[in-house]
């Protein structure tokens, strides 16, 4: 009998390993039976994929894949974290926001887990005025407040500042943020300030109470503009920078300048690029502030992108923001804001803000994802991405600061633009589906009720445009529930199946999703002269079509279809009107159909 070594480790230790070469040949095999005749890399990159600032995510990584040393926690370039116990201690810092004044629900957020507060003061939120009301019943020496209060910045600051006074809270004792930001504020109304009143704050914050910040670099502002994750970074890099100079400048040493910033950063549902986007603006920063002489770590507070939020089938956006959390957390960021499911639709109710508050509280104390100080350091695709991150975050900062800098840059039009391309992009993706939004281009509900809300203050506008993935099939949506409303009934098409289940059920699948998402109802029972719909799409495979597609188009012509699609891709069928494939323009598809369906 053969006695294995007690190792537990050495049972295939007489088996050569694989290579990368031999990997890449198996993965030659895979791909010829899909049509694909490539070898070697060029396999490979058959399977990766591309994302925005050209970047792309490949199949496989390796140790082959370096990345610069990332260091250690606490310590340049602070990859790892801004310090050395990181969230170990406690979590990260679980911060709501509010847009309203509603009685109880402040106390009832920190009741339940909420541990910082972020308010939206003046214009689209509540009145300085009623800044103590908010504030009623609230322990200031233990809940830290961020402000978020545009251009009544001063008389908000003021505001809180006597509170601390009235309410007898020691200057050293008071954490926060009085949540100056004059670019982003500029970025979001186009609306300029002086610095001066923010250099004031600053230099108070900086002498008198050491817990509190006067500003925030917000990059939610260029995020919400459809900018990509190195945008995102540069625009934040160069916003800092200015902040930096224009401190210094009032008199604020560079270390005293660097503690008055914090940074705010938008958390997706891509939870890979969300840790390396953290990571990275970590690793840009520090080395900001090496070359300014006093190296010093990021303070970040992310918060769950708006832009995916969508207002169809909302429920989704749980799962979305509960993978942004996770990310966020991963990526080491000291404070999070979960937005609640219903964001996108107004005022959230109780049950929505219970949940988001719980999305946090789950993360930390049940699946303790912050006992672990950067869980995803070492990993070689996101030490990878996280290097190429930030090399493109920094090509992107050098631009704006090529341009005059982010003041310069938001003045001329060409970030705006810059912003906008980026947007374009994407948005072809979204309309080809190449980009699913689960409940909306994807397995939508068309039955589902409408949730109602409460509509929420208006935000400051005049600025940047604020975009959502979900806004051109919002529109289409839009259209059929008018015509629901007119006409009692939703825009129908017949769709039809030729031949057995095995022929037709991707594509009617496929179909059926498409032809929902634009609010346009399939009909696969019955026949089509009692369907009530006028256009019809053909469904089964290529093989069905060669022999009845031409007949069967003909056939439902002659019963009165107006239109005759086919699922698949284009080919010679002289009666078909027109095709719907993976990868085609759904939106311009969906659109063109309403408008022959009379939905307007």
């Amino acid at each position: 009998m053969t006695v294995l070594p007690d190792d537990g480790l050495s049972l295939a230790a007489e088996f050569p390993d694989a290579t990368h070469e031999q990997w890449q040949h198996l993965v030659e095999g895979v791909l010829r039976k899909a049509g694909k005749d490539v070898s070697g890399t060029a396999a490979e990159d058959a399977l990766s994929t591309a994302l925005e600032d050209g970047l792309r995510t490949r199949p496989l990584y390796s140790a082959r894949d370096a990345a610069p040393d990332a260091g250690l926690p606490g310590f340049a370039p602070f990859v790892r974290g801004g310090r050395a116990e990181g969230n170990t201690a406690g979590g990260w810092d679980v911060r709501q926001r509010h847009t309203a004044l509603t009685d109880g629900v402040v106390l009832a957020d920190l009741e339940n887990g909420v541990t910082s507060l972020w308010l939206v003061l003046g214009a689209g939120g509540i009145p300085v005025t009623e800044l103590g009301r908010a504030l009623d019943g609230v322990y200031l020496d233990l809940a830290p407040v961020v402000l978020d209060a545009g251009s009544d910045l001063e008389p908000a600051a003021r505001e809180l500042l006597r509170l601390y006074e009235e309410r007898g809270v020691a200057k050293d004792v008071a954490r926060g943020n009085l949540g100056a930001d004059p670019l982003g504020h500029e970025a979001r109304t186009g609306k300029s300030s002086e610095f001066a009143p923010v250099a004031a704050l600053a230099r108070r914050c900086a002498e008198e109470y050491p817990g509190l910040r006067a500003l925030t670099v917000d990059a939610l502002p260029y995020h919400e503009a459809g900018g990509s994750a190195a945008q995102e970074l540069g625009c934040s890099l160069a916003t800092g920078v200015a902040y930096l100079r224009e401190l210094t400048e009032a008199g604020l040493t560079v270390e005293q300048a660097g503690a008055q910033l914090e940074f705010r950063y938008a958390a997706t549902a891509d939870q890979f690029l969300t840790v390396a986007k953290l990571r990275a603006a970590r690793r840009l920063w520090a080395r900001v502030t090496e070359v300014c002489g006093a190296p010093g770590a990021q303070v970040q507070h992310a918060v769950t992108s708006p832009v995916m939020m969508t207002r169809r089938d909302p429920w989704v956006n749980m799962l979305r923001t509960t993978i942004a959390t996770l990310a966020a957390g991963v990526g080491g960021a000291e404070s999070v804001t979960v937005l609640p499911f219903d964001h996108a639709l107004g005022l959230p109710d109780a049950f929505a803000r219970r949940i988001a508050r719980n999305t946090s509280t789950i993360l930390i104390e049940e699946s303790h994802l912050a006992r672990v100080i950067d869980p995803a350091g070492g990993s070689w695709y996101v030490e990878r991405l996280t290097d190429e991150l930030a090399h493109a975050g920094w090509e992107f900062f050098q631009r704006i600061e090529q341009a005059g800098g982010q003041a310069a840059a938001l003045r001329s039009g060409r970030l705006r633009q810059d912003l906008a391309d980026t947007w374009e992009a994407r948005t072809g993706k979204l309309a080809g589906r190449r980009e699913p939004v689960t409940g909306v281009s994807e397995f939508p509900h068309l039955a589902e009720q409408p949730v109602q809300r409460e509509p929420a203050p208006e935000p400051e506008s005049g600025g940047l445009p604020r975009v959502r993935r979900d806004e051109t099939y919002e529109a289409l949506r839009a259209r059929s529930d008018a015509h629901l409303a007119a006409t009692g009934s939703r825009p129908r098409i017949f769709l039809a199946a030729l031949g057995p289940a095995a022929a037709h059920t991707a594509r009617l699948t496929f179909a059926s999703n498409l032809f929902q998402a634009g609010g346009i109802e399939p009909v696969t029972e019955g026949t089509f002269e009692e369907s009530g719909a006028t256009q019809v799409c053909l469904c089964s495979s290529d093989a069905l079509y060669e022999e009845q597609a031409a007949t069967v188009a003909a056939e439902f012509r002659s019963a009165g279809a107006t239109q005759v699609f086919l699922a698949g891709r284009p080919g010679q069928y002289s009666d078909v009107d027109s095709y719907v494939f993976a990868g085609c323009d759904a939106v311009a598809v969906l659109s063109a159909t309403l408008d022959r369906m009379g939905a307007s």
